[in-house]
């Protein structure tokens, strides 16, 4: 990776710490008041994954049409709450919401898939070999029931690795979070035991392990623990030179998590509503630890929003988001939504409504 990239990371990372964040200054357009030239702001909180990508769009959206963001990346669980509270004018998270989550809101919502990501599992041992792994001795690790590095079944599909004599230590996410979702989602898939034991959700009841707040948390356990193995997102690893390993997918492909083998993962049947899991993906050359992103927003934006020339400044910034903004994603190690997926976003888009008007028309 460049160096310029590891520094804006570092510093987006900062700002994360920080709290809230104000994407985008607004730049002064000739002519106009003062406060004609500062534009039109929108609030939005929630997932922390897409939030360079969103930093990027908003900021390139802001100069061509002077809208200020103001996104706070808390994660999705924060960023649904804040919805359903209406003190954001839209929400963003890793995973769609459920059946439950969805009769608890307000009012009825809207997915927008924006683009795709991934989970990759991560770890720490001599000279970091690259690693191949099955959904088995992932789940058993987990679960606790690997408990060496050399366990047969690890050097059984590692034949050519070194493997050292360490016990293995889990690293997980300790806040509420979609990569924690994505993460479960895929090992209750896979595995009836982890199914049964632990389940799937924004926050576990881990049966083992260290605990470790956000990407950072989570890999800086593993980095300063010997033998420690963990989860993280594909951009999160790539950015700080984090090993991780191949997965062998359903059809039986041990699969490098890659921009490529994530959108392939999408090459499934997108429901109209776009709340599908790609996790454990059918994709013949799907990385089985993949997932969309999704930006919420009330269908009648009435709810959200207190007046029109808003609603319909929300729906213009994420149509450019689904069109314009995907050349962004490649660049900052986004999957771009592939073109069954933008369909299905876009269908999304046009069904919302500002007091039952149609905004996007197109």
């Amino acid at each position: 990776m460049i160096t310029n990239k590891h520094s804006f990371f570092r510093i987006l990372l900062l700002f994360l710490l920080a709290g809230t964040v104000v994407i985008s200054c607004g730049k002064s357009k000739k002519g106009g008041s003062q406060s004609e030239q500062a534009g039109s702001k929108l609030q939005a909180a929630g997932a922390t994954f897409p939030y360079p990508l969103y930093s990027k769009m908003f900021n390139k959206y802001n100069d061509e049409h002077n809208v200020q963001v103001n996104y706070q990346a808390i994660g999705s669980g924060g960023g649904i709450r804040q919805l359903n509270n209406k003190t954001v004018n839209f929400g963003a998270s890793d995973a769609p919401m459920s059946d439950e989550e969805m009769e608890q809101a307000p009012a009825p919502i809207v997915h927008v898939p924006t683009c795709l990501g991934a989970v990759v599992i991560t770890y720490n041992l001599p000279n970091n070999p690259k690693l191949k792994m099955t959904p088995e001795i992932i789940t058993d690790m987990f679960l606790g029931n690997i408990k060496k590095w050399n366990d047969k079944r690890i050097k059984a599909v590692n034949p050519d690795v070194d493997l050292p004599d360490l016990n293995v230590t889990v690293v997980h996410r300790s806040d509420g979070s979609g990569t924690t979702f994505i993460f479960s989602d895929y090992l209750a898939k896979v595995s009836d035991s982890w199914l049964n034991k632990v389940g799937r959700g924004k926050s576990l009841s881990w049966p083992i392990g260290l605990g470790g707040k956000g990407n950072p948390g989570v890999a800086g356990l593993v980095k300063q623990t010997p033998g420690a193995i963990g989860y993280v997102e594909l951009i999160y690893a790539l950015q700080n030179d984090m090993p991780f390993a191949d997965l062998k997918n359903k059809s039986g492909h041990f699969i490098a998590p890659s921009l490529e083998s994530v959108s392939k993962a999408a090459n499934v049947d997108i429901p109209a509503d776009a709340r599908v899991s790609i996790t454990n993906t059918d994709a013949d050359q799907g990385y089985p630890i993949s997932s969309f992103t999704y930006l919420l927003l009330y269908k009648d934006l009435k709810t959200s929003v207190n007046s029109q020339k808003k609603a319909q400044e929300v729906v213009n910034l994420v149509d450019w988001m689904l069109h314009d903004g995907q050349q962004y994603a490649k660049p900052l190690d986004y999957a771009p939504l592939p073109d069954a997926a933008l369909k299905v976003a876009m269908n999304n888009l046009r069904s919302v409504t500002y007091e039952g008007q149609q905004l996007l028309k197109k």
